[in-house]
């Protein structure tokens, strides 16, 4: 067997086993302290991606304080060849009750490329009817999507974030605070059963 057969070969294999180990890790049931403790993270994830945010941006925060409601997401993934792939969980917050919904995603990122990232993106909803729909029915991304992103409010600068739906905007950055380019092809948001 030749060198870059094996490489595909292996490369579709860590795929495979880390789809795997996303979808066993939501069918086993937490533990009372297990989800407090989850939960314990995910708000602390968000505290400091917001932090950073605002560090870099400030006039993100006003954004957020006087948007319907906000989300805020960890991802990890990991691209080998023309296949990837990135899960991940978050919460999203509906400023005008202070409720927080914990939620969990999935993506999967066709196109060449290598290796593993991490990145956290955050959603700011400005009309109450967007951040319903994303927290009641979930929420997809497809390719129309991503032609939309790559044509709309990019112009206008990263500070402001990007739009990525009728009164959505979405700041992306990287593990150590750099806004990094939107990427959301092939991602599904939805309610984190567990944890709620």
């Amino acid at each position: 067997m030749n060198r870059p057969l094996r490489t595909t070969i292996l490369g579709v294999l860590i795929l495979a086993a880390l789809l795997g180990l996303t979808a066993c890790s939501t069918l086993v049931p937490l533990t009372p302290a297990a989800a407090d403790e989850k939960r314990a993270e995910i708000r602390s994830m968000a505290e400091q991606t917001l932090a950073q945010v605002y560090a870099q941006h400030p006039q993100a925060r006003r954004k957020v304080e006087g948007a319907h409601g906000y989300a805020v997401f960890s991802d990890f993934g990991l691209k080998f060849l023309y296949m990837g792939s990135a899960t991940g969980g978050g919460i999203a917050v509906d400023n005008a009750t202070k409720k927080t919904i914990y939620m969990r995603m999935v993506e999967l990122q066709p196109g060449w490329g290598y290796g593993i990232q991490n990145f956290r993106v955050v959603f700011i909803f400005e009309t109450r009817s967007a951040f319903d729909q994303f927290v009641n029915s979930g929420w997809e991304f497809g390719g129309k999507t991503m032609a939309t992103l790559q044509t709309d409010t990019q112009g206008v600068g990263a500070g402001l974030g990007v739009s990525v739906s009728p009164g959505v905007v979405m700041y992306q950055i990287n593990d150590s605070g750099a806004i990094v380019g939107v990427s959301v092809t092939g991602a599904k948001y939805y309610q984190d059963d567990q944890l709620n």
